[in-house]
């Protein structure tokens, strides 16, 4: 499966800090259980990515800058 994919596949995820000073991304789905720990720096360079596609996916979207305004 690539990036691009649809998927029927569901499951949560958790971001928390852990007692050891890292950043936790937790995910949980059927028959997965995947903690992923990354120090803060890595953690806002993960975040500064999320928002960059946000962006990029808001500009492909009917509902991005250049569309309707989306409501909310």
């Amino acid at each position: 499966m690539g990036i691009d994919k649809e998927s029927d596949i569901a499951a949560n995820l958790q971001i928390g800090p852990t007692s050891l000073g890292m950043v936790r991304i937790y995910i949980e789905a059927e028959g997965v259980d995947l903690p992923l720990d990354f120090d803060p720096e890595e953690a806002e360079e993960i975040a500064e990515e999320l928002l960059a596609a946000a962006e990029a996916a808001r500009g492909m979207t009917a509902g991005g800058p250049k569309g309707k305004p989306r409501k909310r």
